[in-house]
Parts: structure tokens; C-alpha cells; sequence
């Protein structure tokens, strides 16, 4: 167990653009002038709340995560997130939160208080939809009954829990720190106070075989999870993998692999919504389908992203990302480190990014309302995905085809033409 000082209860390469993080006077003013855009009407908005700590780094992770060293400040960290959404208001008047989402790091290494005032704060604040989904990430390694429980009263309506696999030898090389018995008694205390959660696993492991991704996929459907995330293990920059890259399937081999647990989802009822993400009928994850139908999102606490509507500009700002430089920055009163414009040439590629990854695609009139451009100004990449057969559209619908899929970076790579 992590020690904590003790509470009381209660994403791609773009354009350099303007720096807009110490704008001087009303920021909100400034975001609120004319621009070069028309978004006719706000899309909905997600909160995001980012929790840097764990308890040992993974060797694949590429996430803004920090091991602890012996403690963490828990009161002095949610204090300097309050002061962060307080800041942010301005920004957000008026607006509903219809989702939010607590990842890291390891969120369930945060106490039953420290996660009660998190959640009141943030209901103190902000407006939230009646109906909001509440995620929060766990890891099977930190699975306590009775935390859980009081995490349910306290508002989470749905887990996310980091399971990559259910057998202990892969999950010792992925430097997790649970085994396969804790990843199923974790799921088993989810059942108990959950009745919507996701697990995620991930395929293509050091020297996994088929036979163990099928055992892998079929433990998984046996708890009949809500929803399903499965993660091909990709050796990402700047992490332990990528230095010392282990011994990993090949493509033709993961690419079986691929075809296995999608087969094997569609037969359990699982449909497979967005690349990596599978859900029983209307239980797919609210918070997502926000990222990826290019909605918006407010991300507080360290390293966290945002990407804010205007009437005439969209607005993505980035938090510092180490703890101690966040809080920092937040006690000297602004946390934001980086916030910039997206400009009219970035915008197609960040809508098509984002909605691309849609299974079923998108409805034609939502390019024009989240991005406020009318469709043509992408239409010459359009029509190279469709020359392509990366990507089929009509009058109602713009959504990649089979092969589109199979070849999903290439077909978005065509938007950045759109710049």
C-alpha cells in the first residue's frame, strides 16, 4: 500500500500556432471574439481529471505517469485541482458535463475521502447531466472491497479496469503488478458494486501464442463485461520497451490474433464500435464516443489535455505535466503550460483523426457542426480515400470501408493533405 498524507472525509504533429496561455485581461473575452470560424452550436462537454501517481512504471506505458517514491500529497493535489477547475470556469459557463472520466496513473490508489471530495468538488462547481457517466481507471493491484464500495456512494458509476491479461507470466513481463488470481478476484469486486464497467486487455504480447489470447479473450467474456477494450502492446517512444524492445509477434501472427477476438466478440454480442473498443447493445463507453464524434473535453490536474468550443474558435491547452511543477504553476495561479488556436488548415485532419476511428462512421452534417467549415473544404481528400477504397460515404453517412480499416493510419494520413 502506497502511503498518503491522510484527508479529512467529506494525441498528432501539428502547425506551430499562437501562444495563447498568458493572454493578459479576460481570457474568456479573448476566446469570445470574432474569428474565422462558425460553430452554430457547442458540442457536448466531457470533464477529464488526470491522477499522475502509480505504483510501479509499466515498461510500455507512455501515459503522464509517475511512480511514487514513499508518498504522495493526496489534500495538496485535490486542492490544486479545485484551484484548476475554478480557474477554468470562465472558459465553460453555462455548459453541462454529460461524462467524466478519472484516469492516470492509478486512480484507485486515491483514498475513499480523497475520491468523495474529488467528486463533491467537482458537483460544487460544475452542472452535471442526471444522467453523467462516471469512469474511474483501477488497477487489479489495488482492489480493496471496501474502498470500492465507498468509491460507488461516492458518484462512480462505471470502472475501467487495467486486467492486459490474465495470464501471470505475460503480466510479470509487462511489469504489472498484479497476477492472474488478484485480476479476477478485482473483477469479481467490480461485479459486486458495479453494474457497468469495462476490462481492458491487451494482445500481441512477448511470446504469447494464439491458444493464449483465445484463453485471454475467452476468461474475459466469461465475467460478461459491459464493454471491452482490446490493445494491440505497441513499443511506444520514450519508454522502457522501446529501449529494450522485447521479442513481440510478427505482423502476420498479430494480425490473427486480431481476427480471432474479433470473431470471437462478434459471436459473445459484442460489437465493435471503434477500433479497439467492443460493447454489449448500448453499453458503449459515453466518454469515448465524445473523443471520437470530436466533442469537448476540459481536462484538469496534471499533464491534462483540453479541447474547448467557441462560437468562432476551438481551443486545445495542455497542463504541466509533472505534479510537483503543476501544483506549483496552480498555487502561482495559472497551470495551463501550452494552449493554442486550432487553425482552419489543422481542422480537418483533427475531426477526421478523431472520427475516423468511428466503426460505423459519422453522419455527414456533424464535419460542419463540430468543426463550423463547410464539408468541401475537405472534399479533395474525400475523394482520394474514396479512390483509394479507404472510404465510403453518401448523403448521410462518411465511414471507412473494410479496407479503410484494415488501413486506418494511411486513410487518416490522406487529411493531413488538408492543411
Amino acid at each position: 500500500m502506497i502511503p498518503i498524507k491522510p484527508i479529512a472525509a467529506s494525441q498528432p504533429v501539428q502547425k506551430k500556432s499562437p501562444d495563447l496561455s498568458n493572454i493578459p485581461g479576460d481570457v474568456a473575452s479573448q476566446y469570445l471574439a470574432p474569428g474565422s470560424l462558425n460553430l452554430t452550436q457547442l458540442p457536448p462537454l466531457s470533464l477529464y481529471i488526470h491522477f499522475p501517481w502509480c505504483v510501479r512504471k509499466c515498461p510500455y506505458c507512455d501515459f503522464n505517469s509517475h511512480e511514487v517514491k514513499g508518498s504522495f500529497d493526496e489534500l495538496a493535489y485535490l486542492d490544486a485541482m479545485r484551484a484548476d477547475l475554478e480557474a477554468a470556469l470562465p472558459l465553460i459557463w453555462g455548459r453541462k458535463i454529460y461524462t467524466i472520466f478519472i484516469g492516470g496513473g492509478t486512480p484507485s490508489l486515491m483514498s475513499a475521502a480523497g475520491l468523495d471530495r474529488l467528486l463533491s468538488d467537482v458537483r460544487t462547481l460544475l452542472p452535471l447531466d442526471g444522467n453523467a457517466e462516471i469512469t474511474m481507471e483501477a488497477n487489479p493491484g489495488t482492489f480493496e472491497a471496501e474502498k470500492f464500495r465507498s468509491y460507488r456512494q461516492s458518484g462512480i458509476n462505471r470502472l475501467s479496469i487495467g486486467i492486459q491479461s490474465f495470464n501471470s507470466k505475460h503480466l510479470a513481463a509487462l511489469g504489472r503488478i498484479h497476477d492472474g488470481d488478484e485480476a479476477r478476484r478485482a473483477i469479481e469486486i467490480a461485479q459486486a458494486n458495479f453494474d457497468n464497467f469495462n476490462l481492458d486487455l491487451m494482445f500481441a504480447l512477448p511470446g504469447q501464442t494464439m491458444n493464449e489470447v483465445r484463453e485471454d479473450v475467452e476468461t474475459a467474456i466469461s465475467f460478461a463485461p459491459p464493454h471491452l477494450s482490446l490493445y494491440h502492446l505497441t513499443l511506444e517512444p520514450n519508454t522502457y520497451f522501446a529501449k529494450f524492445p522485447p521479442a513481440i509477434p510478427d505482423d502476420d501472427l498479430s494480425a490473427e490474433m486480431q481476427d480471432l477476438i474479433h470473431g470471437r466478440m462478434a459471436a459473445a454480442g459484442y460489437g465493435n464500435y471503434e477500433v479497439s473498443a467492443y460493447a454489449q447493445a448500448g453499453r458503449a463507453s459515453k466518454h469515448n464516443l465524445n473523443y471520437w464524434n470530436f466533442g469537448d473535453y476540459l481536462g484538469i490536474g496534471a499533464g491534462a489535455h483540453s479541447k474547448i468550443s467557441f462560437p468562432h474558435r476551438v481551443v486545445r491547452q495542455a497542463r504541466y505535466k509533472q505534479p510537483k511543477a503543476y501544483m506549483d504553476a496552480m498555487a502561482a495561479g495559472n497551470c495551463v503550460q501550452e494552449s493554442h488556436e486550432i487553425s482552419v488548415d489543422e481542422m480537418g485532419f483533427e475531426f477526421m483523426l478523431n472520427a475516423l476511428r468511428l466503426q460505423q462512421g459519422f453522419k455527414v452534417n456533424l464535419f460542419q457542426e463540430r468543426t463550423g467549415m463547410l464539408l468541401n473544404s475537405i472534399e479533395k481528400e474525400l475523394l482520394i480515400a474514396e479512390n483509394k477504397g479507404l472510404l465510403y460515404r453518401d448523403h448521410e453517412i462518411i465511414c471507412p470501408t473494410p479496407l479503410g480499416k484494415q488501413f486506418l493510419n494511411d486513410l487518416q494520413q490522406i487529411f493531413l493533405g488538408s492543411e
